[in-house]
């Protein structure tokens, strides 16, 4: 006798178990086994394909937010190896393994995959075996997208360049000002290539600053009108102090883009971007910051590096810090860094030999408080 019972197989197979991602127009196959220790008989099979990002804000509201981007649905063709009973149902025979095969190609605008403690871009393949008088059967197979992004587009091959000043203030009484003017080649790089920063800083307020660059990720996760922005800096790169009144260019100065996800497009609520900070910090104060926007694909530029020439000056020697990141977007939250603002740190200066003004083992006095730097030999 028929029974209605649960198959002992049932799973979902991909036809390239070891390809690591697909993208749009793909051809997406794979299989459907069943076998049963008991012949059981059931409805039909049907093979889904979903793709979904989804958004929650935890705290003492939760926020929740879908965007679908696949929802392909097909139903798998069975009377060539199963037969019908007198209800119409399909029967399936025990002591026996079938493979049922499904094959489809993946549509246009898809969104790459993605993953973090805020949101994630999930695609998955789902199986449903409905069986008659009983709850469906649905087992699933989770796989990659990874839309390509091309660097060489003309928009993204063009130069960046920002500027900004900023005057400073204490207890009302003016400091001075500082500036900075940075730009880059181009905005658009792959992992492994060097951004090349040209920058200038002028310094005509009575603090001492410190240059410095970053490349940052910026990850912003948007729930029921409500946005979660985290910034982290990736790579760093400090120059030496800026005395007052003085200049300094950069020249030469690069940081490598490490490996991290490329920048996602087309998705409404989760954005994963990435700018190169280009700021001065001040003890003491709020940093001065302009930003350059990175677009990181996975396409590498046709095009030869630019290389920015010049000698580097000795006030731009700087250090490259590699934070251990790994792969954005892998279960890992992203921190602000604050760069010591508002702290009472001093700066250790050294008197340039081109400056017979300064003087060693002097002390400089700031107009924001009672706070000293000490200038060090």
């Amino acid at each position: 006798m028929v029974q209605s019972n649960k198959p002992e197989v049932f799973q979902v197979n991909l036809s390239s178990p070891g390809r690591p991602s697909y993208r749009s127009g793909d051809k997406f196959s794979g299989s459907v086994l069943l076998a049963a220790d008991k012949p059981c008989r059931f409805a039909g099979l049907t093979v889904t394909a979903v793709g979904v990002a989804r958004v929650k804000h935890r705290g003492r509201k939760r926020r929740r937010q879908e965007k679908e981007h696949l929802n392909h649905r097909e139903d798998v063709p069975l009377e060539a190896q199963l037969e019908r009973d007198g209800a119409g149902c399909f029967l399936l025979p025990a002591g026996r393994t079938f493979s049922f095969c499904f094959s489809f190609l993946l549509p246009r605008g898809l969104v790459s995959s993605f993953k973090s403690k805020l949101g994630c871009v999930h695609y998955c393949v789902k199986a449903t075996l409905r069986r008659p008088s009983q709850a469906d059967l649905q087992c699933e197979r989770d796989f990659e997208v990874e839309e390509l992004l091309d660097v060489n587009r003309q928009d993204l091959q063009a130069p960046v360049y920002v500027s900004t000043k900023k005057a400073l203030t204490c207890m009302f009484i003016p400091e001075g000002q500082v500036s900075i003017s940075a730009g880059v080649d181009r905005m658009g790089y792959c992992i492994g290539e060097m951004v090349h920063i040209q920058a200038k800083f002028e310094n005509r307020c009575s603090c001492l600053v410190v240059p410095k660059a970053a490349i940052c990720a910026k990850h912003s996760f948007i729930a029921d009108g409500h946005t979660k922005t985290h910034l982290k800096k990736l790579t760093v790169a400090r120059g030496e102090v800026i005395v007052s009144g003085s200049d300094v260019e950069w020249q030469g100065i690069a940081l490598k883009i490490p490996q991290v996800k490329p920048t996602l497009q087309h998705c409404d609520i989760i954005k994963v971007e990435y700018v190169l900070q280009v700021y001065l910090a001040i003890p003491g104060r709020k940093k001065v910051v302009v930003e350059l926007p990175l677009v990181l694909g996975n396409v590498p530029s046709r095009g030869k590096s630019c290389t920015v020439n010049g000698p580097m000056g000795s006030c731009c020697s700087f250090l490259t810090e590699s934070p251990s990141y790994g792969t954005i977007g892998v279960d890992t939250p992203l921190l602000e860094d604050c760069d010591n603002e508002g702290e009472e740190v001093g700066l250790i200066m050294r008197a340039p030999a081109s400056s017979p003004a300064l003087l060693c083992n002097t002390t400089v006095r700031c107009l924001y408080g009672n706070r000293r730097l000490l200038q060090d030999q």
